[in-house]
């Protein structure tokens, strides 16, 4: 590539990189996993074919987040399969330069929070993190950056519809995370009939505590979806061992104990009306250990 065209893509690549970073940052939670990322985007650009390279681009912008979008995606399915946690503590999101009203007045009326388009608050990125990577993709790209529906299905390998029903199971998500149910009484009463029907196999009564897009997370991996949770609900159970109610860090779980130890914790999110929306299985000696675990 000629030292004009270079310095022509480079100077087009740089007018995109705070929007780029503050997208692959809002995708991953990570600073340093956002900057791989678009240092990432940036090596495909330069590496594209032709003397004349970025000149042929004609909406750089929406190629760059394609590009930075499927590398994120990518990562989050690494970190899923591999069981990690980002590479660095959270920190504030990058600001992104070219704030757009009509997106903000979108997360007004789609989501139903005060999703600011130049931060996210860890409370969101906790929110994110229950999501699948194509939740997470959708919901990013479209709610907050205005991407639309048919460019986040070229991501994500999936139809405009079927890219608009992953944001959507996204966006109920968040918006119900807004409205956690902190009732402990409730609480227990939704974990005894979850346990109750886990070790009959009543899917229907299990049915009855699980929010339709509930996330069951463990170090096997995610499974998402009331149908697919209940599918593998009777593993939960744990045959063999002893499951009773617990208060883990405040709110109530089912804690699994083999001879008389707690090897197993089942830590459960509420929303409102008495749903489970997310499960943690923890197996991890030392990441119990970091919890406050009660027996009820």
């Amino acid at each position: 590539m000629a030292t004009g065209d270079a310095d022509f893509l480079a100077e087009r690549f740089e007018a995109h990189r705070s929007r780029l970073r503050a997208v692959a940052h809002r995708m991953l939670g990570s600073a340093t996993e956002a900057d791989d990322a678009v240092q990432e985007a940036w090596v495909r650009l330069s590496r594209s074919e032709g003397e004349s390279a970025g000149r042929e681009i004609d909406n750089m912008a929406g190629w760059l987040t394609t590009v930075v979008g499927r590398v994120c995606l990518d990562m989050l399915r690494s970190r899923r399969s591999c069981a990690e946690e980002p590479l660095d503590d959270w920190t504030p999101a990058p600001s992104c330069e070219d704030p757009d009203p009509a997106r903000d007045a979108l997360l007004a009326d789609s989501v139903g929070v005060a999703l600011l388009a130049d931060s996210v608050g860890v409370a969101l990125l906790v929110v994110l993190d229950t999501l699948t990577p194509g939740e997470r993709l959708a919901f990013v790209l479209h709610d907050l950056f205005g991407v639309r529906y048919e460019q986040v299905a070229s991501i994500v390998d999936r139809t405009p519809e079927a890219a608009r029903q992953l944001a959507g199971r996204a966006r109920r998500r968040v918006r119900g995370a807004q409205e956690p149910d902190v009732d402990l009484a409730r609480q227990r009463k939704v974990v005894d009939a979850f346990l109750s029907a886990a070790r009959d196999g009543d899917f229907v009564k299990l049915l009855a505590v699980l929010d339709p897009d509930v996330v069951a997370r463990s170090e096997a991996g995610v499974v998402a979806g009331a149908a697919a949770v209940t599918a593998v609900a009777s593993s939960f159970a744990f045959v063999g061992a002893v499951v009773r109610p617990a208060l883990i860090d405040g709110a109530t779980g089912l804690a699994v104990l083999f001879e008389g130890r707690v090897e197993r914790i089942l830590g459960f999110t509420f929303v409102r009306g008495g749903r489970i929306a997310v499960i943690d299985v923890v197996a991890d000696l030392d990441r119990i250990s970091e919890l406050e675990v009660k027996l009820l």
